[in-house]
């Protein structure tokens, strides 16, 4: 990080003004050798006028911002130059600072220099990334509540937890000839291992919610051809995205739309009707929808009220079993010949009258929370990797109780604590590796 680097960090195009941000020892030189003002002995936090100039050539009339460190977000010397906004202009600067010695930011750079630099960390760093990507006001809160250290304070908290368990462990391990020391066994280390997993528990449940209110939920409409499987779609979205005839095996090809439910975004995805065809284009589509079944938060299954239930379908709903599904029986405006008696929590609705669509709606808010989980109480993780990094721990957690229940020797104990230390560390970066780092800044955009 010697090395001082530059990047557009406003989206390209038309606008009002573009930013384009230096961070880097030599931030303020290189600037300088740019604008018509010298600004090697400017105060920080300053904003100064001038043109950004190619030797004899004026390129823009911009505003500098000069931020010395380690006062900055990368705690580094930043410079921000705010231009015209436009392709043009907005290249011509940044190519004008790559001659005069900056180098090309990497995506996520700017913010990986905070994280390497102490001034984040990587909950944090994260939690940048997902405010500028956030698509509802739920998200955006959530977002601020990490980027403010709530969330990673949570994470310390359980981490001395441990800490005080471990140490206590140490204390008996290593100095087992003090008198005064209370000798600690299984037994007496049982029930704070206990409430600490019960603890690990409660925020793992939670941070699912919160992540359901970052990343939505994915919804597959699945049936036979000719169920309403388009027409439910049709009707969630309250627009006409999918084709509906009445010839079986219209739909191909996933559709797909989104909608916002009580703060949450649903991806619902309207599948292929699944059944034996020797179609090779239709077959494609039954197989994506199979995919589908296995990669849904939510499968919506939809059975037919005027047609007998199809082996096919039977071995549907033994695939769905141990999935979030909503059983749904639509044309009920016709004349029943579904065999319900076997079917449990299903919903009937018509498609065509528009019935029943809203108690859909309803018990996805059951399913997933939605309406209980409160906006001002988002101090929970909402990404992939920090709540598989939670299960790890609480693995860890349990395989500690089974060395425990074993009469384990107390210091094996200690090692699944010492595990479940380091995997909540990872969580906010306190360890880390190269490879993490890499993948990890590698989604954010450049200039952040």
């Amino acid at each position: 990080m010697n090395d001082t680097i530059v990047a557009i960090s406003t989206t390209t195009g038309v606008g009002a003004i573009s930013i384009i941000r230096l961070s880097g020892p030599e931030s303020i030189e290189i600037a300088s050798k740019v604008f018509t003002k010298d600004l090697s002995n400017t105060e920080s936090h300053t904003i100064h006028y001038g043109h950004i100039k190619d030797k004899e050539e004026i390129i823009d009339e911009v505003l500098v911002s000069v931020m010395r460190a380690p006062k900055t977000f990368t705690r580094e010397d930043i410079v921000e130059i705010n231009c015209h906004g436009g392709v043009a202009p907005t290249n011509k600067v940044l190519e004008v600072l790559l001659k005069n010695g900056a180098r090309l930011a990497e995506p996520g750079e700017f913010t990986k220099r905070a994280f390497l630099n102490g001034r984040i960390d990587l909950l944090e760093a994260e939690a940048t990334m997902d405010l500028i990507s956030s698509k509802t006001d739920k998200a955006r809160k959530m977002s601020i509540n990490t980027l403010t250290g709530e969330t990673s304070n949570l994470i310390k908290e359980l981490r001395d937890d441990l800490v005080g368990i471990i140490s206590n462990i140490e204390v008996n391990i290593d100095y087992p000839e003090y008198e005064d020391i209370e000798v600690l066994t299984n037994e007496k280390i049982i029930p704070s291992i206990k409430l600490f997993k019960e603890k690990l528990e409660d925020i793992i449940k939670k941070s699912e919610d919160s992540r359901v209110i970052k990343e939505g939920i994915k919804v597959g409409i699945i049936g036979r051809p000719n169920v309403g499987k388009s027409s439910l779609l049709n009707s969630l979205l309250e627009e006409e995205k999918a084709i509906v005839t009445d010839i079986p095996g219209t739909t191909r090809d996933i559709v797909e739309g989104t909608i916002v439910l009580g703060g949450i975004i649903l991806n619902i995805i309207d599948t292929a009707g699944i059944r034996d065809t020797r179609d090779v284009v239709e077959k494609l589509g039954v197989e994506k929808s199979m995919h589908i079944i296995d990669s849904s938060d939510l499968v919506i299954f939809i059975l037919n009220n005027n047609e007998e239930i199809t082996e096919e379908e039977k071995e549907l709903l033994q695939k769905l079993e141990d999935k979030k599904r909503i059983i749904v029986i639509n044309k009920i405006d016709l004349e029943p010949k579904l065999d319900k008696s076997n079917l449990n929590n299903y919903i009937e609705i018509s498609v065509k009258d528009n019935i029943g669509i809203d108690k859909i709606k309803d018990e996805i808010k059951r399913l997933f929370n939605i309406g209980i989980i409160e906006a001002n109480d988002m101090t929970y993780l909402s990404n992939a990797r920090s709540i598989s990094l939670l299960h790890k721990a609480l693995k860890n957690i349990e395989e500690a109780i089974i060395e425990i229940n074993n009469n384990s020797p107390i210091d094996i104990v200690e090692f699944n604590l010492k595990d479940a230390w380091n995997n909540l560390g990872e969580i906010i970066g306190e360890t880390y590796t190269e490879e993490l780092l890499d993948e990890l800044f590698s989604r954010f955009c450049l200039g952040k």
